[in-house]
């Protein structure tokens, strides 16, 4: 029994995180709304139940239809970073390894730009040409990239980080060129380079989903996989395991996880390299546990994060890349430290 308790206890420490600060999220903002109304609130929606209305009527709209969608959204964001970050330093054996590592942030930020500055009108159509040309920018980027780095059916792992050095050097400078070129979208575009999400309400949240939810759950199938690499390409393969399928397998998951994430959620940092590497700290390096563990983390990492986005200048609201940024520098600081120390012993 104390077995079966310890195998499970990280799940449900890592689910009662993420459930206290996704209402937290949600009961926090300019207007602070009391954790027991938000419970009234959302029960009075449940069928069968009947609470007399003693709230504001203005308090539904704010949660049902603001912040509820936009705590969902941050989640699941984060979520699929600490899952597509996990994924990554599993692949490449490197706990510096993060989502970005092959071009998706870089690509992505391209494509948003680049349906900037179309300069189309605020109409939902509008709004929703900027994740659409994140998300084909992003998954653009990693298919040049990964067509750069094969060599023959092979898809060397150091051949892919210089590619997507290189590839991701370039779509930055066309980035920064189309900014100077339409200034009268900088702005829009420097806060979704930032972390700033361009889109509010449920249609984000509802267009994402499902993307998301496959991504992750095949990564976390993917887990068993992950382990056997660990050994090294040659003695996985003397396991049986058919090494570069499942690389090319976990890029082309990873990424465009990844990059659903960035398209509704902008460009957000050092997620994806923290939380697994505290997870791996605490828990160990069992892929099995470590992505699921990742998903849970990563989500309440971003809702904290948002959280101080809008109360350090509040009622200014930062892009929550920013705090990501301010947070995650240090840690991926002391993480080098670290790995430099071992390397030295």
């Amino acid at each position: 029994m104390s077995k079966l308790k310890n195998k499970f206890s990280p799940y449900w420490v890592n689910v009662m995180i993420l459930v206290f600060l996704l209402v937290i999220n949600i009961a926090v903002g300019a207007v602070f709304i009391p954790p027991g109304t938000l419970t009234r609130i959302m029960a009075s929606r449940l069928p069968f139940v009947n609470l007399e209305t003693v709230w504001p009527t203005h308090f539904e709209t704010i949660i049902l239809s603001i912040r509820i969608p936009h705590a969902f959204l941050i989640m699941m964001t984060g979520a699929a970073l600490g899952a597509s970050g996990a994924a990554y330093q599993g692949l490449f054996r490197n706990p510096l390894a993060d989502p970005y590592l092959i071009g998706v942030a870089s690509g992505a930020g391209l494509g948003a730009v680049g349906a900037l500055s179309l300069n189309w009108p605020d109409t939902m159509l509008g709004f929703y040409l900027v994740p659409v040309g994140a998300f084909l920018g992003a998954v653009l980027t990693v298919v040049v990239v990964y067509n750069l780095a094969r060599i023959g059916n092979l898809v060397p792992l150091t051949t892919l980080i210089l590619a997507g050095v290189a590839v991701g050097a370039f779509t930055s400078a066309l980035t920064s060129f189309l900014m100077l070129w339409d200034q009268d979208q900088i702005h829009r575009a420097i806060a979704f380079l930032l972390g700033g999400s361009p889109m509010a309400g449920w249609e984000p949240v509802m267009a994402a989903l499902p993307y998301m939810v496959i991504g992750m759950g095949s990564l976390s199938l993917l887990g068993y996989p992950l382990n056997i690499l660990q050994f090294g390409d040659e003695q996985a393969k003397q396991l049986g395991l058919p090494v570069d399928r499942i690389k090319t397998l976990i890029i082309i998951v990873a990424s465009i996880t990844t990059a659903v994430a960035v398209s509704f959620s902008g460009v957000i940092g050092f997620v994806g390299l923290v939380v697994p590497h505290i997870l791996r700290l605490i828990w160990g390096p069992d892929y099995r546990r470590l992505i699921p563990l990742s998903i849970l983390l990563g989500g309440s990492t971003l809702l904290a994060a948002d959280m101080l986005a809008r109360w350090v200048l509040a009622p200014r609201v930062l892009p929550v890349g920013i705090v990501t940024a301010v947070i995650g520098a240090p840690f991926f600081l002391w993480i080098l430290r670290r790995a430099k120390a071992e390397v030295f012993w």
